[in-house]
C-alpha cells in the first residue's frame, strides 16, 4: 500500500564551475562553518516530507568524490532523504534534461545546490502555486530601484518596482511540463537562465510565490563571507533540529461509540460483551489510539489520512494488521519505539482481566518487549458520555529512538 501522498522529486544542479567565486574548486564542496555547502543544502531538504528523492547533478569527473562525500554525511546531517548523484551535461540546463529523464514523480522541483537556507516553508509556499498553475518560482520584491541602461551606460528607463521580483529557487513544475519545456528549447537551440524561462518559451504560465531574503545563493566570496556569519550566529541560537533529535514523543486519542451489532475488540483481543465499537473497521479504539501516537511522533499525520474511511478496502479491516503498516513507516524513517503508555477509560467492561493478553499482543506486532508497553484502565466516574456507558476512549503515548 501506498501510505506516500503528494510527493515530489528535487533536482539539484551542483555542476557549476564557479567562476565568480574565484575558486578552482566547485562551489557546492566549499564548507561553511566546517561542512560543504551541498551538506546543508541536504540537511534543508531533509525536513521537506513533500520530497521522495533529491537527485544531485555534478560533473562527471566528480561523480565518485560526491558520491563519498554524501555517503560520509548522510547519517548524520539527512539519514531519512533518499538521493542519488548522476553526472551533468555541459550547460545548466543539459544537467537539468539528464536528471529529468529519472523523475517519476508529477511534480518535480529544480533548487540550487549553492542556496542550502530554502526551509520547509518556502517549498509549501511554491509547490501549493504549482499546482494550480503547473509551474511556480520562489520571488522576493526588490529592495533597490532598477535602471535600464543602454550600451554607454545612459539611463534607458526605470521600470516600476513594485511589479518587479527577483527569482530564486525552489522552482516547481509539473513534470511533464518541464520536459516539454526543455524538450521545445533544446530543438530551438535556446539557452534560458532559469527552468521558469524555458516553461515561459513553451507558453506556460508561471506563478512566484513569496521566497525569502535569507534564501540567498552563494556566488561570490562575499555571499561566502555572509552564508558563514549566519551559519555561525544560527548555530549559538538554534534549537536542536528534527533530524539532529535521538527521541521523539507522539500522542494519540480515539473515541467510538457503542454498536449491539459489532464485536468488541480493544488491542487486538476479543472481549466478551454485550456491545462491540462503532467503526469502518474493525473499531480498535486502543490500536486507533496507538497508531496515532507512533504517526504523530514521525510527523506523518494520522490514521484518517493513511487508511481513510471512504476507503472500501478498509471495511472491517483487522486494526493490527494496520498497526503493521505503521511500524514499517515508523522504522522507514529512522525510528523504532522505546516505549509506550496507554489508557483506556470506560464504564464497562472491565479491562483488568484482559491487560497481560493485550500487551502480549501488542508486544508481538510491534516486536518490542513487554516491558516497554503499559496499557492502564480507569473510568470516568459516571460522568458524560462514558459515565452513561455510550463508548470508549483511548489515549496513548509513543516515545521514538533513533535507530542506530
Amino acid at each position: 500500500m501506498n501510505i506516500e501522498h503528494e510527493k515530489l522529486t528535487v533536482i539539484v544542479p551542483a555542476a557549476g564551475c564557479g567562476r565568480r567565486m574565484g575558486s578552482t574548486v566547485n562551489k557546492v564542496f566549499l564548507e561553511l562553518d566546517g561542512i560543504p555547502i551541498i551538506i546543508h543544502n541536504l540537511k534543508q531538504l531533509s525536513q521537506i516530507t513533500t520530497i521522495s528523492e533529491a537527485i544531485i547533478v555534478i560533473k562527471r569527473e566528480e561523480v565518485t568524490m560526491a558520491k563519498e562525500l554524501l555517503e560520509s554525511y548522510s547519517e548524520k546531517y539527512f539519514p531519512d532523504l533518499q538521493w542519488k548523484v548522476v553526472a551533468g551535461g555541459e550547460e545548466r540546463q543539459d544537467s537539468v534534461i539528464n536528471a529529468l529523464t529519472l523523475v517519476e514523480d508529477e511534480f518535480v522541483a529544480v533548487h540550487d545546490a549553492v542556496r542550502p537556507f530554502a526551509g520547509p516553508e518556502i517549498f509549501k509556499r511554491v509547490y501549493e502555486a504549482a499546482k494550480i498553475t503547473g509551474a511556480a518560482v520562489a520571488g522576493v520584491a526588490l529592495k533597490d530601484t532598477i535602471k535600464i541602461v543602454d550600451s554607454t551606460q545612459q539611463v534607458v528607463s526605470t521600470p516600476e518596482r513594485s511589479n518587479l521580483r527577483a527569482i530564486q529557487t525552489p522552482q516547481i513544475f509539473k513534470t511533464d511540463l518541464l520536459k516539454s519545456a526543455y524538450a521545445f528549447v533544446k530543438e530551438k537551440g535556446i539557452n534560458v537562465t532559469d527552468d521558469a524561462g524555458a516553461v515561459e518559451l513553451l507558453g506556460g504560465v508561471v506563478s512566484v510565490a513569496e521566497g525569502d531574503f535569507l534564501n540567498n545563493k552563494i556566488t561570490t566570496p562575499e555571499d561566502l563571507m555572509w552564508a558563514s556569519q549566519f551559519v555561525q550566529k544560527n548555530k549559538k541560537t538554534k534549537i536542536t533540529s528534527a533530524e539532529e533529535t535521538v527521541t521523539r514523543i507522539g500522542m494519540g486519542y480515539d473515541v467510538h461509540r457503542f454498536d449491539k451489532d459489532r464485536k468488541l475488540v480493544l488491542c487486538g483481543v476479543e472481549i466478551p460483551y454485550e456491545f462491540g465499537l462503532a467503526g469502518h473497521s474493525d473499531a480498535d479504539v486502543v490500536l486507533h489510539a496507538v497508531m496515532d501516537a507512533l504517526l504523530g511522533a514521525v510527523g506523518a499525520g494520522d490514521i484518517g489520512v493513511l487508511f481513510p474511511d471512504t476507503d472500501a478496502a478498509y471495511k472491517d479491516a483487522n486494526s493490527l494488521e494496520l498497526l503493521r503498516e505503521v511500524k514499517q513507516l515508523v522504522e522507514s524513517k529512522g525510528w523504532i519505539l522505546g516505549n509506550m503508555d496507554i489508557t483506556i477509560i470506560a464504564e464497562e467492561p472491565k479491562i483488568l482481566p484482559y491487560r497481560e493478553q493485550m500487551i502480549k499482543c501488542l508486544s508481538e506486532v510491534l516486536e518490542r518487549p513487554k516491558c516497554a508497553l503499559n496499557i492502564k484502565a480507569t473510568t470516568n466516574e459516571g460522568l458524560g458520555f462514558l459515565g452513561r456507558k455510550e463508548g470508549i476512549v483511548a489515549q496513548a503515548i509513543a516515545l521514538l529512538v533513533r535507530k542506530s
